[in-house]
């Protein structure tokens, strides 16, 4: 499948405007981005798909290749490595430039938006095929990068008043629209603590869903991936 190419799949698609700076000397992904990207094939549903957009003709194989060896991911789907492309499309075309290529109407488009007036709600699962997210993937404080797609004027709804790694707001959105369970029957923790021992610990500044046991829902390997990182900090300073 070319760069440009895109697979129509049944279900709701979940769209990644991509804007974090790829690094050009590595031609590769931050882990952490690469991390929840790979979550989100693990939440959307069997028959919906994630389409990463605006990358870099460079971090395009690094993604590609990334997502074809999580095994997470396919254990999640039920699908073999070979669908796993199939399910997550990651492409340098733009938003415009794939709902022009999928022949989707621009109304059936939905740009989460912490500053749009409407609530995301199960309703909404009639009115939008395209699920759409823009920014860098958790800023704090927040940079507002979904000004950069809310002057195409896109239908818009909000997940509520704290910010959510995105990973996580489409998660959200998938139980909303997928599984009908309204936004206030989700549950919720707030900047919570991640614990690695009884000396190291850090804080995260978002809402994330919880599981069965009350924790926070983190990206397979972000756990680890955060130890190692504040054990780098630790080392620089």
């Amino acid at each position: 499948m070319s760069n440009n190419q895109v697979t129509q799949s049944k279900g709701y698609k979940y769209v990644i405007e991509h804007m974090e700076e790829d690094d050009e000397n590595t031609k590769a992904l931050p882990e952490w981005v690469k991390l929840e990207y790979s979550h989100m094939l693990k939440l959307v549903g069997k028959e919906s798909s994630v389409h990463f957009t605006s990358l870099s003709l460079n971090s395009i194989p690094s993604l590609k290749n990334h997502l074809s060896k999580d095994k997470s991911i396919t254990t999640a789907t039920s699908s073999s490595i070979s669908k796993i492309e199939e399910k997550g499309n990651p492409t340098n075309l733009t938003i415009l430039e794939l709902i022009k290529k999928l022949n989707i109407n621009f109304e059936k488009v939905c740009l989460l938006d912490p500053k749009a007036e409407k609530i995301l709600s199960i309703e909404d699962s009639k009115k939008f095929e395209i699920f759409l997210y823009g920014g860098i993937l958790g800023d704090d404080p927040p940079k507002d990068r979904t000004s950069e797609l809310r002057k195409f004027n896109f239908n818009s709804r909000h997940l509520g008043e704290i910010q959510m790694t995105t990973d996580t707001a489409v998660g959200v959105t998938k139980l909303i629209i997928e599984d009908q369970i309204p936004l206030d029957k989700i549950p919720f923790v707030d900047l919570p603590t991640i614990t690695f021992n009884k000396h190291e610990s850090i804080e995260m500044p978002f809402r994330y869903v919880t599981d069965d046991k009350g924790e926070p829902i983190l990206p397979p390997g972000m756990k680890e991936h955060l130890k190692a990182d504040l054990n780098r900090s630790i080392d620089d300073f």
